[in-house]
């Protein structure tokens, strides 16, 4: 659907979604079909719609087409980080076809899988803890409360911790950035808050006739948000991500001598 030429883009950053809608087949029955999206920012700090592509769950076969998709229409130059949740379907297909690309797991939905595994008295204190821990000025400091808060429920809610625990590292991966960039790279927001409004057009028509008008309003719905993207905080330093400039805790480093 999305057919642009990429060979003179870099597309810095990139956020995929995955919007299951129910579509009416010939004989009136329902189907689920999953839509495929993927927002990237360039390195001019705008965000676009990058591709789109329909299948019917978001396995590992379909995003592996999506990415494969972008390498077709020119794409040479990686991305420097992906933004989703746990999907195991786009991680594994990106470690194939872009293997240099930096994982960002989604804190919100992080917080939201550790939350469902703790008793709802427990809910509202372990979620300001987890909210010290991705709030944190540095890496360190962050490091140090994700330490107590393990410390604190381990004991107790073993599978609560061992849910957060497992992603670790790719939770921490925005302290390699432009601190600017932080509230974009910590969530899937950018993309999430855009597609919110389109699932809720999806329903309020009872989903599409067929396959090819659902991902076709999808694409029209999708390209007309798009006007409203705002350029991305910070977007001059984009500039130096893109030369490869080292970040501390959101900072740039000078280049060694």
């Amino acid at each position: 659907m999305v057919k642009t030429d990429l060979s003179q883009k870099h597309c810095v950053y990139v956020w995929p979604d995955g919007i299951h809608v129910n579509i009416r087949l010939e004989d009136d029955a329902t189907r689920k079909q999953c839509i495929l999206v993927l927002i990237g920012a360039t390195a001019d700090g705008r965000k676009e719609l990058i591709a789109i592509l329909d299948g019917y769950r978001e396995s590992e076969q379909i995003w592996s087409k999506l990415l494969l998709g972008l390498k077709h229409r020119g794409l040479t130059m990686t991305p420097k980080v992906a933004v989703a949740d746990g999907a195991l379907g786009f991680w594994a297909a990106t470690r194939k076809v872009f293997p240099e690309m930096r994982e960002q797991r989604c804190w919100v939905h992080k917080t939201a899988n550790v939350l469902n595994n703790l008793p709802k008295s427990v809910q509202l204190k372990a979620k300001s803890d987890i909210h010290d821990i991705w709030q944190a000025e540095t890496r360190e400091t962050a490091n140090q409360a994700f330490d107590h808060l393990l410390e604190k429920y381990r004991t107790k809610y073993p599978r609560a911790c061992e849910t957060l625990n497992k992603d670790r590292e790719v939770l921490m991966t925005f302290y390699d950035f432009p601190a600017e960039h932080w509230p974009h790279l910590r969530t899937t927001n950018p993309i999430e808050s855009t597609f919110a409004t389109i699932r809720l057009r999806h329903r309020r028509t009872k989903g599409s006739s067929t396959r090819r008008t659902s991902l076709a309003m999808m694409f029209k719905l999708a390209e007309s948000a798009s006007k409203k993207w705002r350029r991305l905080r910070g977007y001059e330093q984009i500039t130096l991500v893109v030369q490869r400039r080292q970040f501390i805790d959101g900072t740039p480093q000078e280049n060694a001598a």
